[in-house]
């Protein structure tokens, strides 16, 4: 058994973060990775992929994106920046170990992994909220004579060239694949079973994250009736390209689902223009032909499902009668630091996820200092 002061599970942007603030601190930790190298996640999206948020907003701790780097970075260029951050803190993981249980005896935390039993202190999940690929279920979908993968596994839209490729879902990775997808000259189109909200990722040249800022300090609802103007006349009617609109706000959206709205980086045109069709929920799959709960149908040759990610809560054992009514991910207020146990990086925000990220990381750096000098005391 190896034990440390604070044990960090995941070596992606929160568990970086994470490990350099209590490097910060002085505190004795180990951070464990089920890859074989920092910031797995970034490495495996699809190559056009691009940070949503401008950089000047989602630096990690003591540390900003390089001025060479444009607002909005690039894949390569946001993996470029962890592996400096790495090196920057000399963060060591422990590569290839995964968690595979994690549980409270006595006043420590036991993780076993598939090499090693750690014994910590304190404990930081920072795995991040998009581990497990949803699967992707409807009727007949076993007759499927195409190609179905997640959209955790798309890389690139060359390898569907003059291909009729459907996305399922209206996330910000299903929009962005559906444009790569677009200008790699496949033809895609979009099933959209919910109503979403959609805004721009910048207004008069800035970007919508400043804005946010602005009024973060106002109930939600407030600050969607503020900025519902100029929403609309950024993005226009949806509802005329045959989605539709959720019946609150973007930010009502945050608080109350836990969901991003998307963040429109070229879509909506693509849409107008005729260049991505707009389908509505998948009823049935026979053959290339997929049938829609609208009665409209069409043959397709690749199914992309940007469908989200199931919980990893599996992994977590904790005593139910302390903790009864414990979510994933976890509510700030209600558990952060009980027993030891912190998450970072599992909300969404309306400022910003990385930037959440590193004031999460932070705080967490400071409370554990805190308790480490009133356990001395």
């Amino acid at each position: 058994m190896k034990e440390t002061n604070t044990l960090i599970v995941g070596s992606s942007i929160s568990g970086l973060a994470s490990a350099a603030c209590l490097h910060k601190k002085n505190i004795d930790y180990i951070i464990i990775e089920k890859q074989d190298q920092v910031a797995a996640p970034w490495r495996n999206h699809y190559e056009r992929l691009h940070l949503h948020t401008n950089k000047r907003y989602s630096n990690l701790p003591y540390k900003k994106f390089p001025v060479s780097v444009p607002r909005y970075p690039a894949r390569k260029e946001v993996i470029d920046y962890l592996e400096d951050y790495q090196n920057n803190f000399n963060i060591r993981p422990v590569f290839n170990t995964e968690a595979l249980a994690i549980y409270r005896k006595g006043d420590c935390w036991i993780t076993e992994t598939n090499c090693d039993v750690f014994k910590s202190n304190y404990l930081i999940m920072a795995t991040g909220a998009f581990a497990l690929p949803r699967r992707l279920t409807c009727r007949g979908i076993e007759s499927f004579s195409g190609k179905i993968l997640h959209s955790a596994l798309y890389k690139t839209g060359k390898d569907f060239r003059l291909q009729n490729v459907l996305v399922v879902g209206f996330g910000n990775s299903s929009c962005e694949i559906a444009i790569d997808l677009h200008e790699q000259g496949a033809k895609p189109s979009m099933s959209v079973r919910s109503a979403v909200n959609v805004i721009p990722r910048d207004v008069l040249g800035i970007p919508i994250l400043q804005l946010s800022l602005l009024l973060s300090s106002l109930p939600p609802r407030i600050a969607d009736f503020i900025s519902e103007p100029v929403i609309r006349l950024s993005v226009g009617n949806i509802t005329k390209l045959g989605l539709q609109k959720m019946p609150y706000g973007p930010l009502e959206e945050i608080r109350k689902d836990r969901n991003a709205p998307v963040l429109d980086i070229g879509t909506i045109k693509l849409i107008r223009e005729g260049h991505i069709n707009i389908y509505d929920d998948i009823d049935r799959i026979e053959s290339k032909t997929v049938h829609f709960r609208s009665g409209r149908k069409q043959d397709f040759d690749a199914i992309v499902a940007g469908i989200g990610y199931d919980r990893e809560e599996k992994i977590l054992n904790v005593d139910k009668n302390r903790w009864p009514d414990l979510e994933w991910p976890v509510g700030r207020q209600k558990y952060f630091g009980k027993d030891g146990l912190y998450f970072c990086g599992y909300w969404i925000s309306p400022t910003g996820q990385i930037r959440e990220i590193a004031h999460d990381a932070r705080k967490i750096a400071q409370h554990i200092a805190n308790r480490k000098l009133q356990t001395k005391g």
